[in-house]
């Protein structure tokens, strides 16, 4: 499954706790995508076309802030506003195979895409498991479709040896 090319990925990320007890913090992540050559089958059978994607920036930034919902923190809510913005920074580069002859990429529009949403997370510090639920609505798309992402999921952490829960938030 996937796009048919190999890439490369820049990443970085942070979190910024804006309170001293951490309950309030600003995270940012960015990836930098530089994608390999793609092949792709033409008609008449046997005739291959070689593509290049342009390059890609994503940044995906959030704001949340930490709520127990124990006073002995054995349960916490996590409420965020977070968002993304995505820029194709480079052309689409490589040739496609007209009547048999290579024929160079069409110059298209750089895609770009901006969304806005919120995220909710369910933590149990003694359990190591966390739930969450993001929703983001795109309210600008270029040269691309505009759409809305609701993402789910949990994760949970085998620690050896158990961490200590917090004692205070």
């Amino acid at each position: 499954m996937g796009s048919g090319y190999w890439g490369n990925d820049i990443t970085s990320g942070t979190t910024f706790y804006i309170t001293k007890n951490k309950a309030s913090s600003a995270s940012l992540f960015t990836d930098w995508e530089i994608h390999g050559q793609r092949k792709v089958a033409s008609i008449p059978a046997g005739q291959v076309s070689n593509i290049t994607p342009g390059q890609t920036f994503t940044m995906e930034w959030g704001l949340g802030q930490v709520l127990p919902l124990k006073k002995d923190f054995r349960r916490l809510l996590q409420l965020g506003l977070v968002g993304f913005d995505q820029w194709q920074v480079s052309s689409n580069g490589g040739t496609y195979l007209l009547n048999g002859s290579p024929v160079p990429a069409p110059s298209i529009p750089y895609y770009s895409v901006h969304a806005i949403g919120f995220q909710s997370n369910f933590i149990l510090p003694k359990k190591n498991l966390t739930l969450f639920l993001k929703y983001y609505d795109e309210y600008r798309a270029l040269a691309r479709v505009e759409g809305r992402t609701i993402v789910f999921g949990g994760s949970w952490t085998l620690r050896i040896p158990k961490a200590q829960a917090p004692t205070k938030l």
